[in-house]
């Protein structure tokens, strides 16, 4: 198993925990990743931590797709593998579409076509073979649709790829994962059951097929986010995380499409999702928080004390063995918990 952590996006101010993110580098975790959402963006934030560090490796979970083209996307990858040693990752989200287009100001799309086609295109930038043509629906090189001058060309990366840069997706829909599963190299669940593998196994089975050239779990890496809070007080320790999974599951999207609340959903907590989100869709956020089921959040995450966390990492353990997850990204903010887990996992 391989350990990641997570520092997520900023708040009013820059302040990155670069002491936890050292620390965590000598207990041996594999990597530490960046967040986008409308204000500090991914790149600028995972540079510093490259430039500041040695070992680890930095990714982003997430870069917003809408947000740069495939083409700037791959330029960015480059130049900071290059610049690190090959330590870059990359890490595609959709967004949402109420930062896409209300921050961004492009159409959301189709989030699935976007990823296979960004994607696709990224890794024929890496790979060099040719100048760069793409005719897709979502992105055509060169562009020749309105507006265009005609002059647009075809053209081949200067800068080299010199090893592969793994690409990661953000996704939970059956058709994302099916998508990350045939064009990525892993893939991110914003949580996941670690004994309900099987929510999952059908689409990247499904990818697979479809990448049609022997792709398996053996290349393919499940790398959910895993919160992790140590405290003698297993109900506190719950309490932040009622309220983000309450924020997700019931006010991420309109009512008719919010995917982490179908996601609920399909894990076993279909009652619960539908009161989630109909308390926080009237405004009574903290009656949401408390309909987040306990079994859900014990479920997904790591709380309570270290013996207690010990017990329920073998559940992830037994996962690794069985070669259903490969990568766990701790979000944590306490540095005896990044030291537990380096312990239980590593």
């Amino acid at each position: 198993m391989k350990l990641g952590m997570l520092v997520g996006y900023s708040g009013s101010r820059m302040n990155l925990p670069m002491d936890a993110i050292k620390h965590a580098e000598s207990c041996g975790y594999d990597s530490v990743w960046t967040a986008e959402a409308y204000g500090s963006d991914a790149i600028t934030p995972a540079t510093w931590i490259l430039a500041n560090t040695t070992k680890i490796r930095v990714g982003t979970a997430i870069m917003q797709m809408p947000a740069r083209s495939p083409a700037m996307a791959a330029m960015t990858a480059m130049s900071l593998a290059q610049l690190s040693n090959d330590r870059f990752i990359v890490g595609l989200g959709a967004s949402g579409p109420q930062v896409v287009e209300g921050w961004h100001g492009v159409p959301y799309g189709k989030p699935v076509t976007r990823l296979k086609e960004y994607v696709q295109i990224m890794k024929q930038i890496f790979a060099r073979e040719g100048a760069l043509e793409f005719d897709g629906k979502q992105y055509q090189l060169p562009y020749k649709g309105e507006g265009a001058t005609g002059l647009g060309k075809p053209l081949k990366s200067i800068l080299h790829c010199t090893e592969d840069i793994p690409i990661y997706a953000a996704t939970i829909t059956p058709t994302g994962v099916a998508a990350a599963a045939e064009t990525c190299d892993g893939f991110f669940p914003v949580w996941m059951d670690p004994d309900q593998f099987n929510i999952f196994k059908e689409p990247i089975e499904t990818g697979f097929a479809r990448a049609g050239n022997g792709k398996s779990m053996l290349n393919f890496d499940v790398a959910p986010f895993v919160s992790c809070v140590l405290g003698d007080n297993v109900e506190e320790c719950m309490m932040p995380l009622r309220g983000s999974m309450a924020l997700y599951i019931g006010g991420m999207g309109a009512r008719d499409k919010n995917f982490y609340n179908d996601y609920a959903k399909r894990l076993g907590f279909e009652e619960a999702a539908v009161k989630i989100q109909d308390l926080y869709l009237a405004g009574r956020k903290d009656e949401a928080m408390a309909a987040v089921p306990a079994e859900l959040i014990d479920a997904c995450h790591l709380v309570g004390p270290a013996e207690r966390i010990r017990e329920r990492a073998q559940r992830w353990k037994d996962a690794d063995k069985r070669g259903e997850v490969g990568s766990m990204l701790i979000g944590s903010a306490q540095p005896e918990a990044i030291e537990l887990l380096a312990d239980v996992m590593l």
